[in-house]
């Protein structure tokens, strides 16, 4: 079942990310499906940590990324969405290549939303579980 409520592709969701935290790490907005949005962040000089591993906060904003559009573009028209809480687990380093990430929603209510994110490496392995907390606020 179709969740979107707003226009939403990926040629949309590159154009509002321009110049922001997004475009400069170099994610990549990849697919939409009907209740998903897939994308993937580079493990490159910007996003790494010292020890050359993807760095956790780079992970956490791709996992910010991916939530917030799904729920952005799952509310109705002149609603807005705005991050309440976001956690992540790290489950294993990657020094190379890309992350993928992939969002669904858990609950998308009236007033809140639920959004879970999986991240894995280019061998498919899972890297890192987000979930993020959203309000939805309405027209004024």
């Amino acid at each position: 079942m179709r969740i979107w409520k707003q226009p939403i592709s990926v040629e949309s969701l590159t154009a509002v990310s321009a110049n922001s935290a997004v475009s400069v790490l170099g994610i990549e907005f990849l697919e939409v499906g009907d209740d998903f949005i897939r994308a993937r962040v580079p493990v490159d000089p910007r996003t790494v940590q010292p020890y050359g591993l993807l760095h956790g906060g780079v992970a956490v904003v791709l996992a910010e990324t991916l939530g917030s559009c799904g729920a952005a573009c799952a509310v109705p028209a002149g609603h807005r969405v705005v991050g309440l809480d976001i956690n992540a687990n790290h489950l294993k380093g990657t020094s190379s290549g890309w992350v993928t990430g992939i969002t669904r929603p858990v609950h998308i209510g009236r007033s809140t939303h639920v959004w879970a994110i999986e991240m894995t490496n280019d061998d498919g392995e899972l890297t890192c579980v987000s979930r993020i907390t959203m309000a939805v606020l309405q027209p004024r």
